[in-house]
């Protein structure tokens, strides 16, 4: 076998790994439930430790995913929120979930375009959601790659964390080129 060769098929395995892992994970939220609250605390502890974070970038949750929608009680930061615009994220500010979102691409609940738009390089944490972690930060999401394509462009010093709940916790996701691990998950 050729170099070129041995990439492809290790490519290859990769690939049937993460479709077996989404697969899993996607059965794990079919049967299990988790308690949003308990990782909503969690957060609000890590934030409370962190004054100077600003500007968090947030998102509206899909089933089985972590529900944050809480954390903008705290008055004190600029929340923003994705809207998926072509194959990107461009994140708004939202101050009422009820005045601000509209159900969007995917049925998900997105900001409407009247808003504020943030460029990335203003956001200071990314709290992301996705089908699975690991303990060391990789991520797998649902395949399409926003979350990865948004954070290639965010600051270096940006934070980048994970939330789901304890059985959304995987031994170890395949990393690619292009995705872009989490400084640090928390699951709850």
């Amino acid at each position: 076998m050729t170099n070129s060769d041995d990439f492809l098929a290790e490519h290859t395995t990769k690939l049937h790994r993460k479709r077996s892992l989404r697969q899993d994970l996607r059965r794990r939220i079919e049967i299990y439930k988790g308690d949003s609250s308990v990782v909503v605390r969690e957060v609000r502890a890590y934030l409370k430790e962190r004054p100077n974070i600003g500007v968090v970038a947030i998102y509206s949750a899909l089933p089985g995913e972590v529900d944050l929608h809480s954390l903008l009680e705290d008055e004190e930061r600029a929340w923003v929120f994705p809207k998926v615009e072509g194959n990107d994220l461009v994140f708004y500010q939202v101050k009422s979930l009820s005045k601000d979102l509209v159900t969007g691409s995917f049925g998900i609940l997105e900001p409407k375009k009247r808003l504020k738009p943030f460029e990335t390089s203003e956001i200071d944490l990314f709290l992301c959601p996705g089908l699975g972690f690991d303990h060391s930060g990789a991520r797998i999401g649902r395949g399409r790659g926003f979350y990865d394509r948004i954070l290639a462009k965010a600051r270096p010093d940006a934070v980048k964390l994970g939330v789901c709940f304890g059985f959304q916790l995987v031994d170890k996701v395949d990393m690619e080129e292009h995705d872009i691990p989490m400084n640090r998950v928390i699951a709850g």
